[in-house]
């Protein structure tokens, strides 16, 4: 007979006790053998069967037999009675550890591999984008100035379009505050500084409002800047409108004009 651990013995005591309404000590004492089982016929629908089978050999018992001698505390471990009529020994199937039953798993994230979802659309965005600037290319006419000429400054000095923004900022400040606190400020320091600043781990654009707000800000004046270097700028760095004094940028004379 294989031995109970004394743990889940313990346990099945407890759960006879409680429905035999008797004490640990004696529900134990009695799994043990070492006192007389204790019937208790609290509810009618409980039938007391001995389920022990008979041996092969012996006839079939009378109807009327003798009640067993009650087991003696030398008996060995084959002949325990557990009182097979109680029903409560069944739980003991359902005592197993806590720790197989739940494991912390985190909750799945929404990930994707990088290949085919991401390099696939940049690839077709970077197809698209080269097909545009070649189409534009053929469309533009964007010849070669004559060589320049140190001894002949233009007038107006216009930089090229990408550094325009900058051109026009050196015509509000002086040249230490536009030409190098705003841009290491705004261009370097600040930009590297935002995504401490910014702490939201969302990634939905919805979500992300004072991060579009920055951006946007930052787009906005940019873009202003260089359209008003490149198409409100004439002789002298002074104010002039387009379609009264004409496009002084020699990048867009061949391709804008304002009659």
């Amino acid at each position: 007979m294989v031995d109970i651990p004394e743990h889940l013995l313990l346990r099945s005591a407890e759960a006879r006790a409680k429905a035999l309404g008797i004490s640990v000590e004696q529900a134990l004492a009695e799994m043990k053998g070492e006192t007389e089982p204790t019937v208790v016929a609290k509810d009618p629908e409980v039938k007391v069967i001995d389920e022990t089978p008979a041996p092969a050999a012996e006839t079939p018992a009378p109807a009327a037999e003798t009640p067993a001698p009650a087991a003696s505390k030398t008996d060995t471990p084959e002949e325990v009675d557990f009182a097979p009529e109680v029903k409560v020994t069944q739980r003991l199937l359902t005592v197993v550890k806590a720790k197989p039953i739940q494991k912390p798993v985190a909750e799945p994230v929404d990930k994707v591999n990088t290949w085919p979802h991401l390099m696939l659309p940049e690839f077709v965005s970077l197809m698209a984008m080269t097909a545009f600037l070649i189409l534009l290319s053929a469309i533009l006419q964007a010849p070669l100035l004559e060589e320049a000429n140190p001894n002949v400054t233009p007038n107006p000095a216009k930089a090229p379009w990408y550094f325009l923004g900058l051109q026009e900022l050196l015509s509000y400040w002086d040249p230490q505050i536009a030409g190098v606190m705003i841009p290491l400020v705004l261009g370097v320091v600040l930009w590297m500084a935002f995504p401490y600043i910014d702490r939201n781990p969302e990634t939905h654009p919805s979500k992300r409002k004072f991060a579009i707000m920055f951006y946007t800000f930052f787009l906005a004046g940019a873009g202003v800047l260089t359209i008003i270097g490149v198409l409100f700028r004439g002789p002298g760095w002074n104010w002039t409108y387009p379609w009264i004094d004409g496009i002084w940028f020699d990048d867009l004379l061949d391709w804008i004009h304002f009659e």
